[in-house]
Parts: structure tokens; C-alpha cells; sequence
């Protein structure tokens, strides 16, 4: 329902402007009042008959302490204000509100008829429940004057006044938006140099501007490359997690899979070691070992990148058999003289001899075609020449630590043998390093256990059924003997990786020899011709090589 408010909202009434050219003064008829109250009453207005133009100007003024009124329409609008100069009467105009519930009630407020218009100095506001106010006015004022069309719409205001609070907001949000990108990236970027200079970054480029080293095997990867290539280090990116740190697989920019190594905190105090061992590293070139693609760091922590190795771990086939796919004999053999060769060129055949220190079964990984390739180089270390050994604290897995490393901490060469010779018994046994299946007394150490059964002639009581199956007595007792050999606690008694690898090709050779040999006689059973094929037992013999340490204690036993 509609209701009315006075005496709240003003308005500016326009008369004709005819009588202010007819009054150029304000004045009053003589014999009439001039005011009502503190309001002055020029002519053409008055207050009794004969003082006001006519009836549409007559005020009303019942008595001076009271506003007067003028008549309108049948509308007593209160008087403020006369300006005959200005052609203008300011009256009270009512306010209008309805409850929001009512629908569709328009409350007008009409000149028509009258000598006033409504001035366009009014402010005319509508607000809530969706009014939408208008005023007008569709007369002309004098023939011959412009046509006067006032309109207002308050709704149409608030919206472009929200439109332009809701743009400014916008903007507003954009430009904080973008000083936090400029302060993030600004952030973003000192923590990288804190980071870069941390990690040895600068000895790294001391060492590369010497000259000495190929700068071209040394990719430094920015961190948002490898970030994103490794999808923010997901979680189901993982390869693998060990000591050293986690490895995630990623794919480059330009499509490259690889391996990125998030490596634990490097000490301060062993940061030339690590960036010596970066560079050394990068410089390796062999088919059995992972290479080093480059490094990352500016990141919290160094990133290494190696080339990715589809096949996963030798430790997955041999103890996570796939029957599809079980390992053979050769393959084997294969495997152990390919890690044999890596281990000899690292001690031997690199700029530099290094040291892996952490030889065992799941950081020897398999390619496509199932080729060895030794990795995580994370505990490595590399030596001068005529250095023997580094002595260091303790680090490697129990089951593959040499037990004279483990006493003096002096690691050498035939650390790594011990190493090796470990694994050389997981391929033959297929079983794990450390077994707390196996009893105290058989030996819950893999060598403990593998020699035990040498020595009371059980060896092959404990083979894998592959080795038994397809393996030539002779080949297998040789190979057992050799594991044996790396085995010996005297480390000084132990082969070097040459003689270990030379023992292994070899019998790599005569194992695809036989295999030759088996596929050519099957050929001819086929074929129905009678072929005379030697017997693998001669194939087995044969000389170790040159005369060695070996000479003195033949790798081929019988216990």
C-alpha cells in the first residue's frame, strides 16, 4: 500500500518565464502582504484576491507562525522558496513508498494543466524492490520554445554505477594480482641464486670456464623445466627411493624421457667433492653405465638427470619373477659380465678411477633390450691414481658391505668387488642379500650362506631352477667360483675387476657358442641330416688369461 511523507523531499517548480519578463523586480502589489511568515510572497503570487496573477499562484497562509502552501492540482505543497528573477518556487514534495509485495501501483504526482513544470535541477531517487522512477513532462512551455522532455531512470544509474564499481574492483584485484606475480617471481628468483650458490653452483662454473672440462656434457636444466617435466615431482612418478634421495621420472620439452634424482641436502663442507664428482661423472661415456645427462641447482636441493632405463631393476626380475619372462642362464651371464666391464672401467679406464660403493642388484638397472647399466652414483667416489683407497664413514647396504670396509672404513677397489660378488650369487641363487627367511644357522647373509653350501658341497642345492636347468656344470662351478673369489674377507685376496671381467666374457662367449651350436643342431634334426656337433663340456676349458693374483689361488674350486 502506498503512503505519503511531507516535508521530506524538495522540489523545484519552473513557472512561466512570461510573468518574470513582466517582473523585472520582485515586488508586491500595493496593499498586499509581502510575507508569510519568513517567506517572502512576490507578485504574480498572493496571498488575497487582487494580490496574485490568478488563481494558480494563490498561497495560502492561515498564519505567520505556519509555512504557506500553494495549491496544485488539488496538491497543498508547502512553500520554501520564491525567485521571480529566476523564474522559480521551491515547495516540499511528498516522499512515496509501498511495500514490496504490492505489485504493479504507480503513484503519480501530476502538473498537467498547471502553469509549472518540473525544473531539472530536481535529484528524483528510487531505491529497493526493483522500482524503476521516471519523470516527465510532454508540453511545450511557450509556443515556439524547445520542447521540454525530462527523464530520469535511478535504476539504470545504480547499474552503471555498480558496472563501474564491479570494473573498478576488477581492476583493482588485476593490479594486486600482478605486484604478487612481480613479488613472487622477484622472490622466486633470489631464492634460486641462494639456492645455485649453495649447491656449489659457482665451483661448478669455476670448473667450467677452466677449460678442462667439456662444457658440452654439462647441461646445467633450469628448475621449472624439470618441474614441469616431472609434473611438480608426483608422487606416481617415482621410480625408486633409497638413501641417496628419490628418483621421478620426467619427459623433457622436446619429448626426451628421463630420470631426475631430487638428491638429499648436500653438506657445505663436502660441496667441491660433490660438484667434482658431477663433473667426473658427466664425462663417462659406457654402454653399461647410466650416463649423467646434466644438473639442476637452484633448487632447495641438487637435481642430478640421468637417461631413463625402461626395464627397471635387476632386483625386480630375479626376486619379482615374471613367468612370461623368466631370466636365463645367459641372460645371466650376460648381466654379470656387462656390470663386471662397467666396474673395471671405472676403476680403470676413466680419466679418473672412481669407486661406486653401492653395488647391488636394485642399482643395476636393465634397457629395453635387457643390456645392464649401473646406476646411482650418489655415494661414489673418485681417486687419484696412486690413491688406493678413501676413508670415509660407513655408507652402503648391509648384505653387500665388505666386512673389512666395514671395520677400517677404508674403501678400495676390491670393495666393489665384494660388491659384485654378491650379486654374482643372486643371479646364481635368485635369492635376496639379507633373508630373515633363512635360519641363523644357515646364515641370514646371502655370502654367508652361499659359502656354507660350497664348502659342504651343496651348492647346487641352493641354485635358482633356471641356473640348474640351462646352465653347463662346468660354466656354473666357474662363475660360482669367481663369486667365491670376490667373497674372500682378505680383500687383498679378491680379483681385480679385469680379471673378473675376462673370466666372464669368456664364458659369456663359450655360453653363445653352445647356443649357437644347440640352435645348429636342432636345424639339422629338422633337416634329417646327421651333423657332428662337439660336446659343451669341451667348450667350458680354457686359460684365465695372463698370469695374475689369480695364479697363485685359481678362481675354479671344487669344496
Amino acid at each position: 500500500m502506498a503512503a505519503v511523507e511531507l516535508i521530506v523531499f524538495q522540489v523545484i517548480v519552473l513557472f512561466w518565464s512570461l510573468i518574470a519578463a513582466e517582473s523585472q523586480v520582485m515586488m508586491t502589489r500595493p496593499g498586499c502582504d509581502s510575507y508569510c511568515g519568513n517567506i517572502s510572497i512576490p507578485y504574480p503570487f498572493g496571498m488575497k484576491e487582487g494580490c496574485y496573477l490568478d488563481e494558480s499562484f494563490k498561497i495560502l497562509c492561515t498564519s505567520s507562525s505556519q509555512a504557506p502552501k500553494l495549491t496544485v492540482n488539488g496538491n497543498h505543497l508547502e512553500v520554501r522558496y520564491i525567485s521571480v528573477r529566476r523564474s522559480m518556487i521551491r515547495v516540499m514534495f511528498p516522499i512515496v513508498f509501498e511495500n514490496c509485495g504490492d505489485r504493479d501501483r504507480n503513484t503519480v504526482f501530476d502538473l498537467e494543466g498547471s502553469p509549472f513544470v518540473f525544473s531539472s535541477e530536481n535529484y528524483f531517487v528510487a531505491t529497493g524492490c526493483g522500482y524503476f522512477a521516471t519523470m516527465t513532462q510532454n508540453q511545450s512551455i511557450i509556443e515556439g520554445r524547445t520542447y521540454v522532455h525530462y527523464r530520469r531512470k535511478i535504476k539504470a544509474n545504480m547499474a552503471r554505477l555498480g558496472v563501474g564499481v564491479g570494473f573498478g574492483a576488477l581492476f583493482l584485484l588485476i593490479g594486486l594480482w600482478w605486484l604478487y606475480r612481480v613479488f613472487k617471481r622477484k622472490r622466486s628468483e633470489k631464492l634460486k641464486k641462494k639456492y645455485f650458490k649453495r649447491n656449489g653452483g659457482l665451483l661448478l662454473q669455476e670448473q667450467l670456464s677452466s677449460g678442462e672440462v667439456n662444457v658440452e656434457k654439462i647441461k646445467m636444466f633450469p628448475s621449472k623445466e624439470l618441474d614441469k617435466a616431472t609434473d611438480h615431482y608426483n608422487v606416481n612418478r617415482t621410480l625408486g627411493q633409497g638413501g641417496q634421495g628419490t628418483v621421478y621420472k620426467g619427459m623433457l620439452a622436446d619429448g626426451k624421457i628421463v630420470a631426475v634424482k631430487k638428491s638429499k641436502v648436500i653438506d657445505e663442507g663436502n660441496l667441491r667433492q660433490f660438484i667434482n664428482e658431477v663433473v667426473l661423472l658427466s664425462q663417462i661415456n659406457h654402454r653399461n653405465v647410466v650416463k649423467l645427462l646434466g644438473c639442476c641447482l637452484e633448487t632447495e636441493v641438487p637435481l642430478l638427470v640421468y637417461e631413463f632405463i625402461p626395464n627397471g631393476t635387476l632386483f625386480q626380475f630375479l626376486h619379482d619373477p615374471n613367468e612370461e619372462f623368466p631370466l636365463t642362464w645367459e641372460m645371466r651371464l650376460r648381466i654379470a659380465a656387462e656390470v663386471a666391464g662397467a666396474l673395471f672401467y671405472l676403476h680403470s679406464a676413466a680419466s679418473l678411477p672412481i669407486f661406486h660403493r653401492d653395488i647391488k642388484s636394485t642399482n643395476i638397472l636393465l634397457d629395453e633390450k635387457y643390456r645392464a647399466k649401473v646406476a646411482d652414483f650418489g655415494t661414489s667416489r673418485s681417486v687419484s691414481i696412486d690413491q688406493t683407497h678413501v676413508t670415509t664413514l660407513v655408507q652402503g647396504t648391509f648384505g653387500y658391505l665388505d666386512p673389512e670396509y666395514f671395520q677400517s672404513s677404508q674403501f678400495t677397489d676390491k670393495s666393489d668387488v665384494y660388491s659384485f660378488g654378491v650379486v654374482l650369487v643372486e643371479l646364481l641363487t635368485g635369492q635376496k642379500a639379507i633373508s630373515f627367511t633363512r635360519s641363523e644357522e644357515q646364515g641370514r647373509s646371502l655370502a654367508t650362506y652361499f659359502i656354507m653350501a660350497m664348502e659342504s658341497n651343496c651348492l647346487f642345492d641352493i641354485l635358482d631352477p633356471q641356473v640348474v636347468k640351462q646352465g653347463e656344470r662346468e660354466d656354473v662351478l666357474m662363475v660360482a667360483s669367481l663369486a667365491r673369489s670376490c667373497l674372500r674377507l682378505n680383500g687383498k685376496e679378491r680379483p681385480p675387476m679385469k680379471e673378473v671381467t675376462m673370466v666372464l666374457e669368456r664364458l659369456k662367449k663359450s655360453e653363445n657358442l653352445i647356443v649357437q651350436q644347440e640352435n645348429e643342431h636342432d636345424r639339422t634334426e629338422v633337416m634329417g641330416a646327421p651333423w657332428d656337433v662337439t660336446s659343451a663340456s669341451t667348450i667350458s676349458s680354457f686359460d684365465i688369461g695372463a698370469p695374475s693374483s689369480l695364479d697363485e689361488k685359481p678362481l675354479l674350486h671344487t669344496y
